[in-house]
């Protein structure tokens, strides 16, 4: 099983924030240019939130709120459930299932260090049980 420390090190790590005074079309269009599902969602060099597609579909196209009018602080989701580097991917797993949240900022010392997505925990768990797959068939054969 796979720490989060572990997942970072194996991906890019982007840290895509914006303010939460800024527009929620700001934020989709960062989403948009760097091809990620959530933005960070930053005051002050801390983290107070995160605006994810999901909370735009639901709370600014459905409720026909306007994408230019509306601030990302209306409609993010905060508080944000967080990890730290040394959680386990399990862990992981049963937080972003449990509390049916697809993005988990990493938190180290009080600071973001990196940002792990329900894509990045499946991926680790397969890969994880491929191994422990290999591992039994080398038994198997000897």
């Amino acid at each position: 099983m796979r720490t989060v420390r572990q997942l970072l090190e194996e991906k890019e790590r982007r840290l895509i924030a914006i303010a939460p005074e800024a527009a929620v079309l700001d934020a989709i269009r960062l989403m948009a240019e760097h091809g990620i599902g959530a933005v960070l969602v930053m005051e002050g060099g801390r983290l107070v939130g995160i605006l994810s597609e999901r909370d735009y579909a639901r709370k600014v196209i459905l409720q026909g709120r306007s994408s230019s009018s509306t601030t990302v602080r209306e409609v993010m989701t905060a508080p944000v459930v967080t990890v730290t580097p040394d959680h386990s991917s399990d862990t992981c797993m049963q937080l972003v299932t449990h509390e049916r949240i697809r993005h988990l900022p990493v938190v180290e010392d009080g600071r973001v260090v990196g940002v792990v997505s329900i894509g990045d925990l499946v991926k680790a768990v397969i890969e994880d049980q491929q191994e422990e797959i290999q591992h039994l068939h080398r038994y198997i054969a000897s």
